[in-house]
């Protein structure tokens, strides 16, 4: 069960700097890059109905030793 949290942190800690780095991003170089913080907001909208995550994606491969979350199933 702790590993599940810690995959769960890591899913939340990825999102989180993903749309802030797109927000300064946006602010201070392009901004062109406010499309990746709409691109991770569409991403956490439509995974509950398809229940696939490509961040889950990712740590289930890195972490394999926990349960797979968001796998599609």
């Amino acid at each position: 069960m702790e590993k599940n949290i810690l995959k769960v942190r890591a899913h939340d800690a990825i999102v989180g700097s993903l749309y802030l780095l797109s927000i300064l991003g946006a602010t201070y170089v392009n901004q062109n890059l406010i499309y990746i913080a709409i691109g991770v907001g569409l991403l956490q909208l439509v995974s509950p109905v398809t229940k696939f995550c490509p961040v889950y994606f990712i740590l289930n491969k890195l972490m394999p030793n926990t349960e797979a979350i968001q796998n599609g199933k």
